[in-house]
């Protein structure tokens, strides 16, 4: 069994539980049913350079990333380095993230926050709304076309943007669609966990103008940054190149000074 695979198969335990102890019209009493999202899209479409920065403590690939720096200091960091939004990471079986940790970031910053998990059920969006997110992440490689329509109308009918996250061009073909806001182009098979950036260049010109574009995984340099700007890409999505770090809002910063020197 693929990691993934065996992701998913633990996500769907999880939400039988979930399903059990915390009902939907629970979640539809938290505060954020009424707040007013933050667009992701305008954030980055806004800026020069565009970096989600991501939150994210661990990984299958690379285990222990950081346990040391708090949410907060990341949080911060992250806004005061020039981040245009924070993906947080709420997976915690195999990425040690926290819905805990997203309710955290929530409360002390208006940057806009993306839900990334493994989203594949409905209950999820309404998570993601309860928690504050202003956009949640779909994974094309573990949704069929039913999915995608179905979890993306859900998501924008209750005020959240969709990225979705594809990795060949059979997934962009179903993922093409008016109830996606973000297409990321993800450098990182999901199966096998391998990175390859030419995945990114060998795809950007085949998705349509009307979505915005992001590079996700395995960046790691200012040259990197600046040739996949100039292929058509509107932002970025980076985590462990800042999360290794102390201080990532300091490392965030450093490298969006030398992407414009270098640029």
């Amino acid at each position: 069994m693929d990691i993934l695979s065996k992701i998913i198969k633990k996500k769907k335990e999880e939400l039988e539980y979930l399903k059990k102890n915390v009902s939907i019209s629970k979640l539809e009493k938290s505060i954020y049913f009424n707040t007013k999202t933050n667009s992701l899209v305008n954030s980055i479409n806004n800026r020069d350079i565009s970096i989600i920065a991501e939150h994210k403590r661990k990984s299958p690939s690379k285990s222990n990333i950081n346990h040391l720096t708090s949410t907060k200091d990341i949080v911060h960091g992250y806004e005061y380095g020039g981040a245009v939004g924070i993906s947080f990471l709420t997976e915690k079986n195999f990425f040690d993230g926290s819905v805990e940790d997203f309710k955290e970031a929530r409360k002390i910053t208006k940057l806009p926050l993306l839900r990334k998990d493994f989203i594949i059920d409905e209950y999820q969006i309404i998570e993601s709304k309860s928690i504050g997110a202003d956009a949640i992440l779909l994974i094309a490689a573990c949704l069929n076309d039913t999915d995608i329509l179905k979890l993306s109308n859900l998501a924008k009918s209750i005020g959240l943007e969709v990225l979705i996250e594809i990795h060949e061009i059979e997934e962009l073909k179903k993922s093409s669609i008016s109830t996606i806001d973000i297409i990321g182009i993800n450098n990182r098979d999901l199966k096998t966990f391998d990175v390859n950036i030419e995945t990114s260049l060998n795809l950007i010109n085949k998705i349509p103008s009307s979505f915005t574009k992001i590079s996700e995984s395995g960046l790691n340099s200012s040259v990197e940054i600046n040739k996949l700007k100039n292929h058509g890409f509107d932002g970025f999505l980076i985590g462990e190149r800042f999360m290794k770090s102390q201080y990532p809002g300091k490392e965030l910063s450093n490298f969006i000074s030398k992407i414009k020197d270098e640029s």
